[in-house]
């Protein structure tokens, strides 16, 4: 393969890849628009609603450094080709779900087949655009999710009130193992990456020693809690405060917030790539930058008192904490070898998966006594709290000089 060739393949994997992760987020994030139809449907409570994320998180978060593991050590296309399937099948599975306990039951599998995906996904890339378009290919495939968020966000809530949301629910799980087809066929043109992975006691104490990659971690930790109360609760608030429609509800959630992230995550990754070539910690300023400057925003977005004002508020924070969304992985590689791309994907999003369904479970639970505008003053607050600490972390590590890259003007 001449170099011009192979330089397509690894544009066409970003593309490629990135239809596959929006729809692993049409997937997840369709069932936080039915939540009004679940409560009549099936009998859910706001604490069982607070389940439909959690269940799904916590299953998703706690398989991903196995799942990171086998990314390290098998065929990676394959896994996310099976993982594709599998999710799918998950979804139809809560189509058919007759009770509380079955459609919990498929959220807790449509976690553990989607973890599958990301660190296979997230090493491909990775290995195939190293250095200077590292940033950039992996944001372009984390903006993937803003897209499935926003199209989850309206699906769902249009698919209950048009054609039934198991009809809706049925009909992804087709699109799913239909599009698994397309990604066999295309990595058959690309060579499979050797795998080199080590004892994973040796990957965890590589790991374990690396400051950064920890400060990350519990930065990524306070940060996901937040996120995940706006995928999972933002819906139902607007539902409840302007007497909107399941369907507008959705839509004004997501849109909003993930058309700034969309923006945000493409610009995080391009000022990566550039500030990278002259410092070492720049991917680490632009997360914590990111998450600290987003938090007073999505305070505000959730104490709006007209629609506009919340639409100016969730853009605000879609555009900021979009440079972190587009900057976690990347950061981390840059601390982490190669053949540990998978293992740290891995225990990276477990962290942050493990917050987000705590966060989303207490929102549940104390909604009617804080309300969800309560909860983010503390959410927010903590996450600020972390981008600081990881900035104060990042200088402290790799000091001024040792800051810059060889030959980058001081």
């Amino acid at each position: 393969m001449n170099r011009g060739t192979a330089q397509n393949r690894r544009w066409q994997a970003v593309a490629f890849l990135f239809a596959a992760f929006a729809l692993c987020y049409v997937d997840r994030q369709a069932a936080f628009s039915i939540f009004p139809v679940l409560e009549k449907e099936l009998g859910f409570s706001s604490a069982q609603l607070g389940l439909v994320g959690s269940l799904f998180v916590w299953s998703y978060a706690l398989t991903m450094p196995l799942a990171g593991r086998l990314a390290d050590i098998f065929r990676r296309d394959r896994l996310l080709i099976a993982s594709l399937v599998l999710w799918s099948i998950s979804t139809l599975g809560t189509a058919l779900s007759g009770s509380v306990a079955a459609f919990l039951g498929w959220r807790v599998m449509m976690g553990l087949t989607e973890s599958l995906y990301f660190p296979a996904a997230m090493a491909i890339l990775a290995t195939l655009h190293p250095g200077p378009t590292r940033s950039r290919a992996l944001s372009i495939h984390q903006s993937a999710q803003l897209l499935g968020i926003v199209a989850g966000g309206w699906y769902g809530g249009w698919a209950a009130d048009q054609i039934g949301w198991r009809n809706g629910f049925a009909a992804l799980c087709f699109v799913g193992i239909a599009y698994s087809f397309v990604l066999l066929f295309f990595f058959r043109k690309i060579p499979p990456a050797r795998t080199m992975a080590r004892p994973v006691s040796d990957g965890l104490r590589k790991l374990f020693h690396s400051p950064l990659f920890l400060l990350l971690a519990a930065t990524f930790f306070c940060f996901c809690g937040v996120l995940w109360i706006v995928y999972a609760w933002l819906p139902d608030l607007l539902y409840e405060r302007f007497g909107l429609s399941l369907s507008t509800s959705g839509f004004n959630a997501t849109l909003y917030v993930q058309v700034g992230c969309g923006v945000g995550t493409l610009l995080g990754g391009w000022m990566a790539d550039r500030l990278a070539a002259r410092v070492r910690a720049a991917r680490f300023y632009v997360v914590g930058c990111g998450v600290i400057l987003s938090m007073p925003c999505v305070y505000l977005a959730f104490r709006a008192s007209s629609l506009d004002e919340f639409r100016i508020f969730a853009a605000g924070f879609g555009l900021l904490s979009g440079l972190a969304i587009g900057n976690w992985f990347a950061a981390a590689y840059d601390v982490v070898r190669e053949q540990d791309y998978g293992f740290a994907t891995g225990l990276l999003n477990m962290t942050g998966g493990v917050s987000a369904g705590i966060a989303m479970l207490l929102a549940g639970v104390y909604k009617s006594t804080l309300g969800l505008a309560g909860i983010m003053a503390w959410a927010s607050v903590l996450a600020a709290l972390a981008g600081v600490a990881l900035l104060l972390g990042a200088r402290s590590v790799f000091g001024l000089r040792k800051n810059l890259v060889p030959g980058a003007a001081e």
